[in-house]
């Protein structure tokens, strides 16, 4: 086994480096100005892009290089290390670019992923509902098919940057007399159109970039479906493997988070052997999640996208962040709260308050378990009966 790179992606690696070393980082937000902090997003993601440092991965007809997903996955580690913020089309580019270029039709295809990376066109993802998170396969959101057009009434909820989207990728149930997982069809609709209000939602860090999204009779071209009709479930498939496991910002992220854990636990002059032993988890943690990280990317190259193993990287990672944001705030103490975005690298409480979700997002745990129980292990999904 060979971990290491290769000389040609060191070389990738230092070019990426003197690129972020020569432009300056957006600064992260201050306060819920959500506008001004979207709009240095998109012009931050549209100099990334003009220096074809977003999606290297892609064919360079939409605007990529035609590289590798190691070289992504290079460009990613690069922009952990250097405290950038995540891209703010990131539904776009990591969710719905890898379904376009899987199951887009080459109009599709043309019309779509151009506006993509430089983020001129920003995207959401329209799956989870009210009574249909986990369960995403209950979703009572419907399309019923006029001629050539498909009307959608429904609700969706926890889009992420709903309300700037001029796009959303859809699931929306096309035939109810169906199974629940082969009545379901893939859509994109106008976040423009007639019928679409969008209404964020305060979270308890006090962000507004979740949103509900109500569709109201909203006319969708049937043109604008991916794939056949009622196939979106297997469209969706490819979706979730990708939002679950093929990036390594959470690695860096956290890796960078041990080094302020432990300069909390110097400063604190915390001789704690229990202490001790979870830092010692920590970094254990942190490497097992690098491992991870490299077999999710080996299944990528050679299957072209990720697999069940996915799973594992989200499921590690997110319960490893909560473990270690619960103990940074607990080293930090009382100045954690009296003064949060002095403390860590973005201020431990917010993200210890972001973080609570990381088990839900993206497929909640128990999700995550059922993937990898019946998809890696093999095992049945109801319980055999003792003989």
């Amino acid at each position: 086994m060979d971990l290491a790179f290769s000389a040609e992606e060191e070389a990738f690696r230092r070019e990426v480096r003197a690129w972020l070393d020569a432009h300056r980082v957006p600064e992260p937000p201050s306060g819920t100005d959500l506008d001004s902090h979207v709009r240095a997003l998109r012009e931050w993601q549209a100099a990334l892009a003009g220096a074809k440092l977003v999606g290297v991965h892609w064919p360079e007809a939409y605007g990529g290089r035609g590289l590798t997903w190691i070289h992504n996955f290079i460009v990613q580690e690069e922009l952990a290390r250097a405290h950038a913020p995540e891209i703010i089309n990131r539904i776009g580019v990591n969710l719905v670019g890898p379904t376009l270029q899987e199951h887009g039709t080459a109009a599709q295809q043309h019309r779509w992923l151009p506006g993509i990376l430089p983020a001129t066109e920003l995207w959401c993802q329209l799956f989870s509902e009210p009574d249909a998170g986990s369960d995403l396969a209950s979703l009572k959101t419907t399309a019923r098919r006029e001629g050539d057009t498909y009307v959608v009434n429904g609700q969706k909820v926890w889009s992420s940057y709903a309300q700037y989207a001029r796009w959303g990728y859809l699931l929306a149930r096309t035939d109810s007399d169906a199974p629940t997982h082969k009545g379901i069809s893939a859509l994109v609709i106008d976040m423009h159109a007639p019928g679409v209000e969008v209404r964020p939602l305060r979270q308890m860090t006090g962000e507004e970039e979740f949103n509900e999204v109500f569709l109201s009779d909203v006319v969708v071209e049937g043109a604008s479906r991916l794939g056949a009709e009622n196939d979106g479930w297997r469209i969706a498939s490819t979706t979730l493997s990708h939002e679950r496991g093929t990036s390594p910002r959470q690695l860096v992220v956290h890796a960078m988070l041990l080094d302020t854990l432990l300069d909390l636990a110097r400063t604190t002059a915390r001789d704690d052997p229990l202490i001790r032993q979870e830092l010692a988890r920590a970094y254990s943690d942190i490497q097992v999640f690098r491992l991870h990280n490299f077999r999710t990317l080996t299944d990528v190259l050679r299957d072209g996208q990720p697999g069940p193993q996915s799973s594992v990287v989200k499921l590690f990672w997110s319960e490893m962040s909560q473990r270690m944001h619960d103990l940074g705030v607990r080293l930090a103490g009382p100045a954690a709260y009296a003064d949060p975005d002095t403390v860590g690298v973005e201020g431990l409480v917010r993200n210890m308050l972001y973080y609570r979700a990381a088990t839900i997002f993206a497929g909640t745990s128990e999700v995550q378990r059922n993937v990898i129980g019946e998809r890696s292990l093999g095992l049945p999904r109801e319980p055999r009966p003792l003989s």
